[in-house]
């Protein structure tokens, strides 16, 4: 195999670096401000060359899919790294459509590594979404927060789930009420959204939320 050039060592330095810090690799765009190189195409080059060469593996579908070899840790002197059995890599949806299986490559935008104990023995069934909006802040669950979602087709009255109503997913308490459901928010100032049989919306629950993280300011 092809040896690196020093550029390209120290970009593998910084995704190997940034990687284990963060629990996830660092996207093209934070890759070129660290590099100070102005355009995300040569960076690009320089990740083609380092595939090309067996130092990284990258999928096509992630932001976030840079995976330094084996090879590369050795290269660089880091020996291999043990995985770590406790970690449990939960895949970050960007949207979710329906009809589409929920964990689709194209659903996912990135990952984030959180330790299994915190979500339990089955966390390998667990996605994340990011929440937009106030509806649930009344439970905890703000605006930029992260929901760590259970999949499940179905949820107990009072659950907090995370339900698609035909093209758009909510967070929201789920309520059973014969003959409809009743998606509760939790925000005094906004109203519940009502489903019934007769207005024939699809919806269909995706999870039940087992946890939240929020990113605190310093």
């Amino acid at each position: 195999m092809e040896e690196m050039t020093d550029r390209q060592k120290q970009i593998l330095s910084f995704i190997v670096k940034t990687s284990e810090e963060r629990g996830f690799p660092p996207t093209i765009r934070e890759i070129c401000e660290e590099m100070d190189i102005a355009s995300t195409n040569g960076v690009n080059d320089h990740l083609k060359a380092l595939e090309r060469k067996g130092f990284v593996t990258r999928g096509e579908q992630q932001s976030r899919s840079l995976v330094a070899t084996k090879r590369a840790r050795m290269v660089l002197g880091l020996g291999a790294k043990r995985a770590d059995p406790t970690m449990i890599d939960v895949p970050v949806l960007g949207r979710v459509a329906a009809g589409a299986p929920i964990l689709a490559a194209e659903n996912i935008e990135d990952s984030v590594r959180i330790d299994s104990f915190l979500l339990g023995k089955d966390g390998r069934e667990v996605f994340a979404l990011r929440v937009k909006g106030q509806s649930m802040i009344e439970d905890g669950i703000h605006d930029g927060d992260y929901l760590f979602v259970k999949k499940a087709p179905s949820a107990n009255s009072g659950d907090i789930v995370v339900a698609l109503i035909e093209d758009e997913a909510t967070c929201k308490r789920y309520y059973p009420e014969g003959d409809r459901i009743r998606f509760q928010p939790a925000n005094r100032d906004m109203q519940p959204i009502y489903v019934s049989k007769s207005q024939f919306r699809q919806t269909m629950i995706l999870g039940k939320v087992v946890g939240v993280y929020r990113k605190m300011a310093l």
